[in-house]
């Protein structure tokens, strides 16, 4: 009979984590519809505006270049990894950190790599590397551009000083619920737009010049595109999720129906024992 208690005990504990990965699942996927719809409407504007950018670099004369278009020797780099402040959502954070350290041991390996965490999971795996210059964790408490820019501003300014070199993002873009793609993007400097497609549909009058208004618009576009990324990241971590939890919930289904069989069988064989004791003692008063 104590098996039989075991087994009780374990379905009991079984059903408990099924609820509560359940509801997990049920908050992901109402936070994740917000998030969606709030990165669905920015991409367009976003990914027009640093094209548009882009070709506008590539027009511009090198003595009149952007300050963050300056490439110099590549010696410092900084790596902005994206990643959540809380865990139970699949391979969303091993895989930001996975690429991360690839870009530290294998692309920049000869280079002096440090990082800007955003999310604790990328402090807490990069702190013990002793690479975390500042832990931003902190913006997704609020989640809005205004926050998201005194970042960009930070790194903006370490880049215009020279502190840094190159800055690259990591961080994962959303596709569905199921899918998160793992981006490598080049922050810094801007990187224009090379070959036919250069001075391609360049047909604008330009009001004051076109100098004035790419030195305008050139910070509001790295914000914009740092928002992004913490937007798709913060869309994404919600899709992966909801998916771990319903998987979760899933496992957890399947095991409480095979303890429940189990339990049925031992019960089942203990009152066949009993019965046989039962048969067995009554055999042995009649003989």
């Amino acid at each position: 009979m104590a098996n039989l208690k075991e087994i009780r005990n374990r379905i009991s504990s079984v059903s408990s984590t099924m609820q509560i990965t359940s509801a997990m699942k049920m908050v992901s996927a109402a936070k994740l519809k917000k998030a969606q719809d709030a990165i669905t409407a920015m991409r367009p504007y976003s990914n027009k505006l640093t094209e548009l950018l882009q070709s506008l670099s590539a027009t511009l004369d090198a003595d009149s270049g952007s300050k963050y278009s300056v490439e110099r020797e590549l010696n410092n780099v900084l790596v902005v990894a994206i990643t959540s402040n809380r865990g139970l959502c699949g391979a969303f954070n091993s895989n930001i950190i996975k690429q991360t350290n690839a870009l530290i041991n294998d692309v920049y390996s000869d280079k002096n790599v440090s990082v800007l965490a955003i999310g604790k999971k990328a402090n807490d795996a990069f702190a013990k590397q002793d690479r975390v210059i500042a832990n931003k964790s902190e913006v997704f408490d609020a989640l809005t551009f205004e926050n998201v820019a005194e970042i960009a501003e930070m790194i903006m300014k370490k880049f215009v000083e020279g502190e840094y070199d190159k800055v690259e993002l990591v961080y994962n873009s959303f596709k569905n619920a199921a899918t998160q793609i793992v981006m490598t993007e080049q922050y810094l400097p801007i990187v224009p737009i090379e070959g036919e497609d250069a001075h391609a549909n360049l047909d604008y009058i330009f009001e004051p010049s076109k100098q004035e208004i790419v030195e305008t618009l050139i910070p509001k576009s790295l914000k914009t595109q740092l928002f992004k990324g913490i937007r798709d990241s913060f869309a994404s971590e919600h899709g992966a999720r909801m998916t771990a939890m319903h998987k979760a919930t899933d496992n957890a289904t399947e095991l409480r129906d095979q303890l429940k069989l189990t339990y049925n069988k031992a019960r089942q064989a203990a009152i066949t024992n009993e019965i046989l004791e039962i048969v067995g003692g009554a055999e042995a008063l009649n003989n």
